[in-house]
């Protein structure tokens, strides 16, 4: 089971700058980005609720959204603006730079998250191996940026 979460996972990421190019090319076709990102999401949201249709989720624990704290639906407004601005930054940087920079990012927020136990998620320190990791990808991302 945990192969398959770990696929899941990689194909996830795989599909990021493939969405990115994707809506980069609406973007110009429409030529906005914010129009692009909202199409991306107007059609996202569709897919989900023929989704939750299809398979017969249970509508009536959406009420709960109510009752979260406002710092939670500010989710929403961080889904937009990552995908604005990879609508935005992949035509001009290009994908391997745009998403090498985009993992950095969120490797630094990840091991954040994860040190201060923030979100809810489990507490796991930073160490040398953590930071050493995200300075590979910090070369990385200098290595694709030159070359």
């Amino acid at each position: 089971m945990k192969l398959i979460l770990l696929l899941i996972a990689l194909v996830a990421g795989m599909m990021a700058p493939l969405q990115a190019g994707l809506n980069g090319k609406m973007g110009r076709a429409i030529e906005s980005p914010v129009y692009a990102a909202l199409i991306s999401f107007a059609v996202g949201t569709l897919v989900l609720f023929g989704y939750a249709l299809a398979t017969r989720i249970e509508f009536t624990s959406i009420r709960h959204a109510a009752d979260t704290h406002w710092s939670v639906w500010s989710a929403g407004f961080l889904g937009a603006f990552y995908v604005t601005a990879t609508i935005i930054l992949t035509p001009r940087l290009g994908a391997a730079l745009t998403f090498s920079l985009v993992v950095a990012g969120q490797l630094i927020m990840a091991v954040l998250l994860d040190h201060f136990g923030l979100l809810g998620v489990s507490v796991q320190p930073i160490s040398w191996q953590r930071l050493a990791g995200i300075a590979l990808i910090t070369a990385g991302v200098i290595l694709i940026r030159k070359f």
